[in-house]
């Protein structure tokens, strides 16, 4: 046997060890619900998300019922920027005029719907695993009110109200699409775009993070996976902390250890557990098999955020 063979041969003994030590977490997961939230920048990077839907078959192929809702901020941002339409952003969320949510519909739910819901049909392919993209319109899934914000004037120190236009927060969700289609004998991925709309029939457009939230909680999935552009939350040591409880998460806000993106990342996530979501994981989405290494591996990947 030469190096060759004999490198090849430690690698098929590898997976083996591999797949056998996954045992019991397949079993945790076999037939439960995972909401992963896919977004950040790598969603524009073509191979990390043919990898990412490839990773969303192996799921669905291993018992598990993957649901994704996918953002689309940068995509967003630049169609808006060949359309000559200026953006401006409130405590991180995007100021949406009719001309705004115009585009943001047509990105969230064309252009990047479409192409995540294809990628998994292409990737699942010869198991007949495919991605069926959806947007909160599909079948009244999503229910919204705009949202309501205010803002306290650095001299006046009076709190203010800020119109943030066409942006929505969830007020209902029904489910029943998202469950026929996770029953069914068939293998279908359901992929939501977070559009939503009003009681009177208005569209807007709502956080991809809270529409995750919100829809695990509905399904009482067994975890919500929060794919971001970052390994995890840090702690005051500027450490990945890998386990933390909703009080905990709730004071590292309170302390400011938490800031920024990872704010709302951790509200989300305490929302979702309320809701009844086992658990929340805030993960680096942009590295290979992060979901897989999370779910099947004893040391996890990125956050794990739980109720105690």
């Amino acid at each position: 046997m030469d190096e060759t063979e004999r490198q090849s041969e430690e690698r098929g003994w590898a997976t083996a060890r591999t797949l056998a030590e996954a045992l019991p977490f397949i079993q945790v997961y076999d037939r439960e619900t995972v909401v992963i939230k896919y977004g950040g920048h790598a969603m524009g990077e073509t191979g990390v998300a043919r990898q990412f839907a490839a990773d969303v078959v192996l799921l669905k192929l291993m018992g598990v019922n993957p649901v994704v809702v996918h953002g689309g901020g940068p995509q967003i941002s630049a169609m808006l920027d060949r359309a000559g339409v200026k953006s401006s952003f409130v405590d991180g969320l995007r100021v949406t005029d009719a001309d705004t949510m115009t585009v943001a519909e047509m990105v969230l739910s064309g252009a990047v719907n479409k192409e995540i819901a294809h990628w998994i049909t292409m990737a699942g392919k010869e198991a007949d695993v495919r991605g069926v993209g959806l947007s909160g319109k599909d079948a009244g899934l999503l229910t919204v009110e705009k949202t309501r914000r205010t803002r306290r004037d650095p001299d006046s120190l009076i709190e203010r109200e800020v119109d943030l236009g066409y942006v929505g927060e969830p007020t209902d969700v029904d489910a029943k699409l998202i469950t026929r289609l996770i029953e069914s004998d068939a293998d279908w991925v359901p992929v939501v775009a977070p559009i939503g709309v009003s009681a009177d029939g208005q569209t807007y457009n709502v956080n991809a993070d809270t529409v995750a939230g919100a829809l695990a909680g509905k399904l009482k999935a067994k975890r919500m996976l929060l794919l971001t552009d970052v390994p995890g939350v840090r702690g005051a040591d500027g450490k990945i902390i890998r386990q933390m409880t909703v009080g905990q998460a709730s004071q590292l806000i309170e302390d400011g250890t938490a800031s920024g993106g990872m704010i709302p990342k951790l509200q989300t996530a305490m929302a979702a557990i309320r809701a009844g979501v086992e658990a929340v994981v805030i993960l680096d989405g942009r590295r290979p098999h992060a979901m897989l290494v999370e779910l099947f591996t004893e040391t996890g990947a990125g956050t794990l955020v739980k109720a105690r």
